[in-house]
């Protein structure tokens, strides 16, 4: 878990820096070391790795090193409410933005982002998962601020962080830098969400890198690359959010209006058509892991072995989380469960 040091943003003079970490997401791809004896499949993000908080505190942790804890939000699923409902010693009630149904990666950034908007018409983001693992924080921290301030100075641009990859992984996204090397934020000329192995190989060999799903844009910016995609969602959503109605009756909206919203990746359906927006920096290795399969968790397990306890601080939870490191044992070649997993 991240120190819990105030980043530069936090003092900015125009105190337009929010962050808005990502955790309504259903985890299904790991769900053969987060199903329970009794059945029950828990979210990886109220998961641990390493016996600590969950990922989702330790995402919150790294988003209140870069913006002000007053300015840090999450957004959540109304089902997963067992596990999110504690957030209230951590996280402001009124920044814990609940969605009726997970409606795809848009939809799950729209509405918390007019909601901030509502709130702050000037207002910059952070974007954050909640499910990765980070082994220095510090080195992600600094390219969060580079991107930051990127945004700063180009209003327009949208800058996502990039690693170096691995391997030619078809369940990422890749990011082709554009030109050789040069200035901390690049332009991109190309963006390609889930290629096939083949696909990723010729990428990585062009200088690819993988879309971590962390970014920095200005607010109406990225309000204005929705608007240009689907303009009567936003329309409808802001509509409910702008409305003199109490949370109570803005929430039995927002449910009606989620049963009729198609599902909408952000990388596929919002990214890749902004092309000229978009900025990558590329991040020196940290140890970072999107933690989206057992492979990877298994991966990461054997990289750097006995993770790092949870450090003290306002974000560590009392509650106990499930292990992931715990439930997975790296092999040869592979990975198995743990006797206690199956």
């Amino acid at each position: 878990m991240p120190d819990l040091k105030p980043g530069p943003l936090s003092n900015h003079p125009s105190g337009h820096a929010w962050a808005l970490v990502l955790a309504a997401g259903e985890g299904s791809r790991l769900q053969s070391l987060t199903t329970m004896e009794s059945g029950l499949a828990v979210p990886k993000q109220f998961c641990s790795f390493g016996g600590g908080a969950s990922l989702l505190h330790d995402a919150l942790a790294r988003a209140t090193s870069i913006v002000s804890p007053e300015h840090t939000c999450t957004v959540v699923a109304e089902h997963h409410e067992r596990w999110w409902r504690s957030l209230s010693e951590t996280v402001a009630p009124e920044n814990v933005f609940v969605q009726p149904r997970n409606r795809g990666t848009a939809i799950g950034i729209l509405l918390p982002l007019l909601r901030i908007l509502h709130r702050d018409a000037e207002a910059s983001l952070i974007v954050l998962p909640s499910d990765h693992y980070v082994r220095n924080e510090d080195v992600l921290a600094s390219r969060l601020r580079d991107a930051a301030a990127e945004v700063a100075r180009r209003r327009d641009r949208l800058v996502l962080l990039g690693f170096a990859p691995d391997d030619a992984d078809p369940e990422l996204g890749y990011i082709v830098p554009a030109g050789g090397r040069g200035p901390t934020v690049r332009a991109v000329s190309e963006f390609i969400e889930k290629p096939d192995v083949a696909s990723a190989r010729k990428l990585i060999q062009c200088g690819g890198l993988w879309n971590s799903f962390i970014f920095a844009t200005d607010g109406q910016a990225l309000l204005r690359a929705f608007e240009a995609r689907c303009p009567d969602i936003v329309s409808r959503m802001r509509g409910i959010i702008t409305t003199d109605a109490d949370a109570s009756s803005q929430q039995q909206q927002l449910q009606m209006l989620y049963d009729q919203l198609p599902s909408l990746d952000f990388s596929r359906d919002i990214l890749q058509e902004s092309l000229g927006r978009l900025g990558v920096a590329a991040v020196p290795a940290c140890g970072w892991s999107d933690l989206g399969t057992p492979r990877r968790v298994a991966e990461t397990l054997a990289q750097y072995g006995s993770m790092p306890r949870t450090r003290s601080g306002h974000l560590a939870s009392s509650q106990g989380f499930l292990d992931l490191a715990a439930r997975i044992l790296p092999v040869p070649g592979g990975f198995r469960l743990q006797e206690s997993a199956r």
